[in-house]
């Protein structure tokens, strides 16, 4: 089946397959994917779902949400500086990884450098960042680096990153990334990203030797995700303990952020949201191109482009206009900028829920690619380099083939399609329990609480049916 992929699919976009005629699906193109399900009924429900979240909202006791939000205080965990010998570690296998880019197999799917970038990191490691705990302090790639050249060199940080730039350096470095992701002719050429990993890591750490700490948190846009997104994890370390809470709890544990920083978060759901968008025939109707036609990637580099920018400038407008609204029913004399501040960590649950459905499917097939990796290498490993595997283990391994037949069946077609709509629905109904604890903490009453909410009450229910119209659309790229 490896013919039948794209230069697209690993793990940049939803993937796009050459499927058998049925009650479910059709084919669309040789890179295309139509899906015939009755979508309209589940967007219907999706939307409503979170609409009756809202209205669940105006009748639940104002206490209520901090009842629900309250973490469980488990066990304690003492500090370590195991984090920067494991940074260390992961530094060292991002450069073997750049060098399997230029000297490993051609093969997007077979070079591991792709693999782990497209598959592991990009789905897996942020997936499991804003579900679970905070795996970046782990496998940073520059933390421990950095910590280990100033420890042996005594080199102190010649300039300050300034003040006024906020976190502007990090909007820039993250809107490179995602411009890279969507918009560059060929991102999973093996030798191509391994060019640009191993350039970003470089510049990176050079930078964050010239400009200290500060760097790594306003300047690095990755490590600035990684941040927004840890505070979405249902375990996190609180006074010296390991807390549990219901996803977001953290969110109401922290300060308001900066106003860059705000901007950041509506950047994330910007640019998560247009990687699903550049996808669609509407968005190549849109270009005057005909998707059973489509000319390849590099026809549609600046278009793409431009779409992305425009995509975070409406977003921002907005997310503004309806904050804007919600104090003018209110009342209130608050900022604008105040208020955006304080309700943009909200949309993290939406982005968060949209990035585990648009890329499922790209991990229910390039995910077996990542297995079909580890096969060989725990083969090589149990034929005498380490005898850790379990013979059965390894059995097992050899046998996994890859396989896309689950696309061609309606039962599991559902399936998969319903796991991508309960992400981004739940993702919008943890949203608004945010949103409304967050305003009751401001505003005080349940009734002025509510009147400030309306506006992004709607963009919310509005944004599950674009969420899920995403991905019920047909693409073709």
């Amino acid at each position: 089946m490896r013919q039948m992929l794209s230069p697209r699919r690993l793990g940049t976009a939803i993937l796009a397959l050459i499927l058998g005629t049925g009650a479910a699906l059709a084919h669309a193109s040789e890179q295309g994917l139509v899906l015939l399900l009755p979508t309209d009924v589940y967007i219907a429900s999706g939307a409503a779902a979170v609409a009756l979240t809202v209205m669940l909202m105006a009748v639940l006791p104002e206490g209520m949400l901090g009842v629900v939000f309250a973490p469980l205080r488990l066990i304690a965990l003492p500090r370590s500086a195991a984090p920067l010998v494991t940074s260390t570690l992961s530094a060292l296998g991002v450069l073997a990884l750049v060098a399997s880019g230029f000297a490993g197999p051609r093969d997007p799917v077979e070079n591991p450098l792709v693999l782990a970038i497209w598959t592991v990191f990009w789905i897996c490691v942020v997936v499991f960042q804003g579900l679970l705990f905070d795996i970046w302090r782990w496998i940073n790639p520059w933390r421990g680096p950095l910590a280990l050249i100033r420890r042996v060199t005594g080199l102190r940080s010649p300039l300050h990153l300034p003040a006024r730039l906020g976190y502007g350096p990090a909007i820039v470095t993250f809107l490179g990334f995602a411009g890279f992701l969507m918009a560059d002719p060929a991102p999973v050429d093996p030798a191509r990203l391994g060019l640009v990993t191993g350039a970003y890591w470089l510049l990176t750490l050079i930078a964050g030797l010239i400009f200290g700490p500060r760097w790594m948190i306003r300047g690095e846009g990755l490590s600035v995700l990684m941040r927004c997104y840890r505070q979405m994890s249902l375990l996190a370390r609180r006074g010296g303990r390991l807390a549990l809470g219901l996803f977001g709890w953290q969110l109401l544990k922290t300060r308001a952020p900066r106003g860059g920083l705000a901007i950041f978060m509506l950047v994330i759901l910007a640019c998560g949201s247009f990687d699903g968008v550049n996808e669609t025939f509407w968005w190549l109707g849109v270009l005057g191109i005909n998707p059973l036609e489509f000319p390849g990637r590099s026809a549609v580099v600046w278009q793409n482009v431009v779409g992305l920018l425009t995509a975070n400038v409406l977003l921002v407008a907005i997310f503004a206009g309806t904050i804007k609204a919600g104090l003018l029913l209110n009342r209130s004399d608050m900022a604008l900028g105040a208020a955006m501040r304080i309700f943009a960590p909200t949309l993290l649950p939406i982005a968060l829920g949209y990035h585990i459905a648009h890329y499922y499917t790209a991990l229910l097939v390039d995910g077996q690619y990542v297995l079909e990796l580890l096969r060989d290498w725990t083969g090589a490993l149990s034929h005498g380099l380490v005898h850790g595997l379990s013979h059965d283990h390894a059995e097992g391994l050899q046998h996994l083939h890859v396989t896309t037949g689950f696309f061609n069946a309606t039962d599991t077609m559902r399936a998969i399609w319903l796991t991508q709509a309960g992400a981004v629905v739940l993702g919008h109904v943890i949203a608004v329990m945010l949103a409304h604890a967050l305003a009751l903490r401001v505003f005080g009453s349940n009734r002025r609480a509510l009147l400030s909410q309306a506006p992004l009450a709607i963009f919310m229910v509005g944004y599950t049916f674009f969420g899920l119209w995403l991905l019920a659309s047909p693409r073709g790229v």
